[in-house]
């Protein structure tokens, strides 16, 4: 331990901040964007069409059994390629590692926050969409000021616990070269040789934070959800 210089992080440390609000920025786009499609897909998924149902779980049931680092490197080097042979262009569009890991995130979390909130969507009681719908409000009407609501309100806490698994598996798109929290300290690390203490930084960072939302859960799950 006498060996460690721990001052190589204070020394680098507006670089390391940089990346660790990238980390948080794409973790905080992701879970916004999952959260949209994922509520889509899920409506979708519960819809009496069964060509729309059947597309959604399709979907779901795709991203859901593919490992996240595969559909990372699908969409960065297979994506361009794909774009080129659509329009025709002579060479393939660069979409660019950064943007390809928003368009990468919010895709793939969107089948995860879809099962959440088809779940949370399936626990109101179906008596309350019934009298809604009774009242005069279209299905749209009821989804939007009676059903989702309080599915959301239920399923904070899962929506919570999952964008903390997401806050984690951000640290994929540094396989990229991308500047994010790990990426940051991983090029410090080799260019001052100091890779057991900013990896130690890194491990502890991560432990404080996934632990102070881990207790924000808890918390969640004793007050938010509606008494039955």
């Amino acid at each position: 331990m006498s060996h460690l210089e721990f001052d190589v992080i204070w020394r680098t440390w507006p670089y390391v901040l940089g990346g660790l609000q990238y980390t948080v920025q794409l973790t905080v786009v992701a879970t916004a964007g999952g959260i949209l499609f994922g509520t889509l897909l899920a409506l979708l998924r519960l819809s009496s069409n069964s060509v729309l149902a059947s597309f959604a779980a399709g979907y779901v049931n795709f991203m859901r059994a593919v490992p996240l680092l595969l559909v990372i490197f699908w969409f960065y080097f297979l994506m361009p390629v794909i774009a080129q042979w659509v329009t025709g262009a002579e060479r393939p569009p660069s979409i660019g590692a950064q943007h390809s890991a928003y368009i990468t995130f919010v895709l793939f979390e969107a089948a995860f926050f879809c099962e959440i909130m088809r779940a949370g969507i399936q626990s109101i009681p179906r008596g309350q969409p019934q009298a809604a719908m009774a009242l005069g409000m279209s299905y749209g009407q009821v989804m939007r000021f009676v059903v989702l609501p309080q599915a959301l309100r239920n399923m904070l806490p899962v929506l919570l616990t999952q964008t903390i698994i997401l806050f984690q598996d951000v640290s994929l798109v540094s396989l990229l070269n991308v500047t994010d929290f790990v990426g940051a300290a991983s090029k410090i690390a080799q260019r001052d040789s100091r890779i057991v203490e900013m990896y130690l930084f890194v491990a502890v960072v991560y432990f404080l934070m996934c632990t102070g939302l881990s207790r924000l859960v808890r918390w969640l799950q004793a007050r938010v959800a509606i008494p039955r």
